[in-house]
C-alpha cells in the first residue's frame, strides 16, 4: 500500500503543478493588463495633473485603479501553490533550496495579501465615509506610504524565492535549465534595479523601484509559468507510458 502511494505521488504533484502553472500564467497576465490601465496620478510616473498629499480627493478613482488587485490576490495564492509543486518536483538532495524558496514565497505572499486586502477593504470605504485621519499613510497614491513599502518588500522577497527555487532545479533538460536560469536572472535583475535606483535616488525613490520589481516578478511568473506548465505536462505524459 505504501508503495502504491509513493508511485502515485509524483503523478499527483505533476498534475497539480501543471494546473497551477497555467493558472499562475493566466492570472498574472490579467493582473498585469488591468494594472496597465491604472494611469498613475502621483509618484514618478504621473503624466500630469497629479494629486498631492494627503491624497484624500481620490475616491472617484475607485474601482478603476483598484481592479488589478482582485486578480492579484488570486495570483499570490496560485504562486505559492506553484512553488509547492516545484518543491515536490525537484530531486531530494536539492529540496533544501526549494524549501527555502517556498518559505520566502509564503512570506512574500503573506505581505502582499495583507497589503492588497487592506487597500481594497479599508481605503475606499474610509474615503467614502470621510474617515480620513491617518489614511494618507495607507493609500496607494502616497509614494512614501505603507502600501508601496510593503509592495517593495513583498516583491523583493518573491524575487528571493526565485533565486532558491532556481537553485533547486537541475539542468537535466534544456527546458528545466531555461526555467532555472530565468528564475535566477529575475532575482539578479531585481537586485540590480534596487541598487541602481537606490544609488540614484536614495530614500526618494518613491514608486520607481516598486514599478520595476513588480514588472520583473510578474514577467518571470508569466514566462516560467508557461514553461513550467510544459515541464509538468511532459512529466505527466512520461508517467502514463
Amino acid at each position: 500500500m505504501n508503495a502504491t502511494v509513493a508511485e502515485a505521488s509524483p503523478s499527483t504533484s505533476n498534475r497539480v503543478g501543471f494546473y497551477f502553472a497555467v493558472l499562475t500564467t493566466a492570472v498574472t497576465i490579467i493582473t498585469f493588463a488591468l494594472a496597465m490601465t491604472a494611469i498613475p496620478i502621483s509618484g514618478a510616473h504621473c503624466p500630469g495633473g497629479c494629486v498631492e498629499y494627503p491624497y484624500l480627493d481620490t475616491v472617484s478613482r475607485y474601482p478603476r485603479d483598484f481592479l488589478w488587485m482582485f486578480p492579484a490576490l488570486l495570483l499570490l495564492l496560485a504562486y505559492v501553490a506553484l512553488m509547492v509543486s516545484i518543491h515536490h518536483y525537484v530531486d531530494g538532495h536539492r529540496r533544501i533550496f526549494s524549501q527555502i524558496g517556498l518559505s520566502f514565497a509564503m512570506i512574500a505572499a503573506a505581505v502582499l495579501l495583507v497589503d492588497y486586502y487592506l487597500q481594497l477593504s479599508v481605503v475606499p470605504v474610509s474615503l467614502m465615509n470621510a474617515e480620513t485621519e491617518g489614511l494618507a499613510m495607507l493609500i496607494q497614491y502616497n509614494p512614501h506610504g505603507i502600501f508601496l513599502a510593503l509592495e517593495e518588500l513583498g516583491y523583493l522577497t518573491m524575487s528571493l524565492s526565485f533565486l532558491f527555487v532556481g537553485a533547486a532545479l537541475s539542468s537535466r533538460s534544456r527546458l528545466e535549465s531555461a526555467i532555472r536560469w530565468i528564475f535566477i536572472i529575475g532575482f539578479a535583475l531585481a537586485i540590480l534595479a534596487l541598487s541602481i535606483i537606490s544609488i540614484r535616488y536614495g530614500l526618494e525613490r518613491v514608486d520607481r523601484f516598486e514599478v520595476v520589481v513588480l514588472s520583473i516578478d510578474w514577467l518571470i511568473l508569466i514566462i516560467n509559468g508557461l514553461l513550467l506548465s510544459i515541464l509538468f505536462k511532459r512529466q505527466m505524459k512520461k508517467a502514463e507510458l
